[in-house]
């Protein structure tokens, strides 16, 4: 079997690294994009020309124009749970697999959340950038987290683990979530109106159609005065032009993102600029450990591909007739 890694010379070493290859390579024989870009379309058909996978990083999406391409492809992995660039439909029509990753980044966005609010609550980046400029900013009062209440809007793994950790700052816990509401010992249960009457107010909720703008101008004016927004989640979720107005009027003290609406889900940098808002460039899932952990998964998916099967993580199996041919 014949597999095509399309994580380029910049993202391999921090989104797939040298131990998940090498197991990999126990399995299959491995291409790799050996150019600093991300390949799609027809490029990334041709570079994947005679395999049978291919293994893609989140910068290659899953098209039409690949997979009407590859005519010896049977399966397209994502090196990821996002599946939202691979059109599935395409892929089915074509008999070819579509695979994800389970969740590995689950501790290191939850780390990266309780962070922000530090961040926010302390105004630690504000003034370490005033003193790095060799600037004395004035003292200013923070907010204590152990004294402060978190809504959490979405209860999902990360929600969850974000809630053990700010419970052991002291924090009281809100939760809400229609489809698994929380059960979990020190949580409150409660509504959306009623998270979004915290202190810090987190967004993880699932992206869907339902979903979109769930976090527009009357969500933010439901929002305590003086209250922190958070968004962990997905962009689509947050309508940028609300929470801009909530923090122009004052009505949010701050804001803090690692999603958005810009290229590959990172934060707009109309937004990104703002001295009221802590921006990162969407790198909340990238450790060593969260990264090898989904690597490591498509590995297993490779394997279970060469022996036969239909891996875990498949999310259109009835449909990829072109299985067939690695079974005979």
């Amino acid at each position: 079997m014949k597999v095509f890694l399309s994580h380029s010379t910049e993202t391999f070493p921090g989104y797939f690294g040298d131990r998940a290859l090498a197991a990999l390579r126990e399995h299959a024989e491995v291409v790799r994009n050996t150019t600093d870009r991300e390949l799609r379309d027809e490029e990334l058909a041709r570079a994947a020309a005679g395999c049978q996978a291919i293994i893609a990083y989140r910068g290659s999406p899953g098209t039409a124009a690949t997979f009407a391409a590859s005519p010896e492809l049977v399966a397209f992995l994502r090196c990821a749970v996002d599946i939202s660039t691979i059109d599935v439909p395409a892929a089915s029509a074509g008999g070819i697999l579509v695979t994800r990753a389970t969740p590995g980044f689950t501790d290191s966005v939850a780390e990266l959340g309780i962070g922000m609010m530090v961040d926010l609550a302390r105004g630690v980046t504000r003034a370490a950038s005033a003193y790095h400029r060799g600037e004395i900013p004035p003292p200013s009062t923070g907010v204590q987290l152990s004294a402060s209440t978190l809504g959490l809007v979405g209860y999902g793994r990360i929600a969850r683990r974000m809630a053990v950790t700010a419970r052991a700052l002291g924090m009281r816990v809100l939760a809400y979530d229609p489809y698994a509401p929380p059960e979990d010992p020190g949580v409150e249960a409660v509504g959306f109106g009623e998270a979004l009457a915290a202190d810090f107010v987190v967004c993880l909720a699932i992206a869907s159609p339902e979903t979109a703008n769930l976090m527009d101008a009357r969500a933010f004016a439901a929002m305590r005065r003086g209250a922190f927004f958070i968004n962990l989640s997905r962009g689509e979720l947050v309508d940028e032009a609300a929470l801009e107005g909530a923090l122009d009027s004052g009505h949010l003290a701050g804001a803090a993102m690692d999603v958005g609406r810009a290229p590959d889900q990172m934060p707009s940098p109309r937004l990104a600029s703002r001295p009221d808002v802590i921006a990162t460039p969407h790198l909340a899932g990238l450790t060593p450990e969260a990264a090898e952990h989904q690597a490591m998964d498509t590995v297993r998916q490779v394997a279970a591909l060469a022996a036969g099967r239909v891996p875990e993580g498949a999310v259109n199996a009835e449909a990829a007739h072109r299985l067939d041919r690695l079974r005979r």
